[in-house]
């Protein structure tokens, strides 16, 4: 049985060093950091995608110390990646807050009111990453 163990657990290793190696071609290290796998959004909800037509939209946030956003919600998913400060999101529906710090992914609410305070000292700096149907906007005001 133990022979069989070692040589069934060395092939997927193999298998990973040589990707490993295809991705290495100049000699350099490459370093890959996990940051995020989930399936829900912060609130709990599955994740689900445009129907139609998807859109990509990057952009990146600068919050100052103190600002708040006013109350919205995303028609599609958001994702967030704090490259910088401390962001306190709360759902305005439920008062549920959850705070995200530098390093942190934000997998944002679907459809749900709520609003972000930097309640740090410095700006707080989003990379955001929004999946949208092709020509619409992913944030909705509360009026």
């Amino acid at each position: 049985m133990r022979k069989i163990l070692i040589p069934a657990l060395l092939v997927p290793a193999a298998l990973y060093a040589t990707r490993a190696l295809a991705l290495d071609s100049g000699g350099t290290p490459v370093v890959v950091t996990p940051l995020a796998s989930r399936t829900a959004t912060a609130s709990g909800q599955p994740i689900t995608l445009p129907q139609k037509n998807v859109q990509v939209l990057v952009s990146t946030y600068d919050i100052a110390p103190g600002a708040t956003l006013p109350v919205h919600r995303h028609p599609f998913p958001r994702y967030a990646y704090v490259e910088a400060g401390t962001l306190k999101v709360t759902n305005v529906e439920t008062g549920n807050s959850n705070t995200y710090k530098t390093g942190d992914f934000i997998i944002e609410m679907i459809g749900q009111w709520h609003q972000a305070t930097n309640i740090g000292d410095g700006p707080v700096k989003l990379l955001v990453i929004d999946q949208v149907e092709e020509g619409a906007k992913n944030t909705e005001l509360r009026q």
